[in-house]
């Protein structure tokens, strides 16, 4: 269990001054997408449904997501009186539905589930640190040192469970090279996109996911640092069965680098 509660949460020490309103708009948005948890809770239940042990960790798991979404929904509110956070996430669940009729892993496996959410884990963690390290204001701090926290742990739940799958379903290293890539490039898909249309923009608004998704990466991308990154590509490499450091990480890390920035000089051209 999280060694945290919403309670352990010195909100007290809030300072609007310290409030950065570009990373406000992203924080909105990371609320909804992990108070949603739920669904992700229902979703993997239904896949590994003749894995009991695993399911009682996914109720914990997706338990620790809903209380992520609840303290970023807080601190938001606190930034942003105006901000009703209940309607958002109600436009959010209204637009954005995930396969909860599924009975089978969309990555085709048990095994290539668990390398998915390794990745999943993998960028959370990685953004909730970049974060932590980017803000001024004391209380998200906090907050998104206690997620990154979590995330950090939960990556090593569905990597340990990914072993114990891989002798089973014996996917490959290339199996898993494959479901990494293609977890990863889904990281501008419409979750991310929809989550800010619905925390942001007016009722009313065209939803329009390039768009979105540019307004969200514009203000996500340049808080990454080279270690952030660094560690990244080690939990990357790790999942697929690669060594985590040495050349490869180095090399992975400058091309994440030169991609962040590439991605960051283009969105500000664009003037997303």
């Amino acid at each position: 269990m999280a060694s945290w509660t919403l309670e352990t949460i010195s909100w007290d020490r809030f300072d609007a001054s310290k409030v950065d309103p570009e990373i406000l708009r992203n924080i909105k948005a990371a609320a909804l997408v992990e108070r949603n948890g739920g669904d992700y809770r229902i979703y993997l239940n239904r896949v590994f449904a003749d894995d009991p042990a695993f399911m009682q960790a996914v109720d914990t798991w997706a338990n620790e997501e809903v209380q992520h979404g609840l303290a970023l929904g807080r601190w938001a509110q606190l930034a942003d009186p105006s901000w009703d956070f209940e309607a958002a996430f109600a436009r959010f669940r209204a637009g954005y539905k995930l396969p909860l009729e599924a009975s089978e892993s969309v990555r085709g496996s048990q095994a290539g589930e668990m390398m998915a959410r390794c990745i999943v884990e993998t960028g959370t963690s990685s953004y909730y640190s970049a974060l932590k390290d980017a803000t001024e204001e004391p209380v998200l701090k906090q907050i998104c040192g206690r997620i990154a926290g979590d995330e950090f742990r939960h990556y090593k739940l569905f990597y340990d469970h990914l072993q114990r799958c891989l002798g089973r379903d014996r996917l490959s290293r290339w199996g898993r090279l494959r479901i990494g890539w293609g977890r990863l490039a889904e990281s501008e898909d419409d979750e991310l996109a929809y989550a800010y249309f619905a925390a942001n923009e007016p009722e009313g608004t065209v939803y329009d996911r390039k768009r979105s998704m540019q307004a969200y990466a514009r203000r996500a991308y340049p808080l990454y640092r080279r270690f952030h990154v660094q560690r990244a590509m080690a939990m990357v490499l790790k999942a697929i069965g690669l060594h985590s450091t040495g050349r490869l990480n180095g090399w992975l890390t400058r091309v994440g680098l030169w991609f962040l920035r590439r991605r960051v000089a283009k969105l500000a051209n664009q003037g997303a």
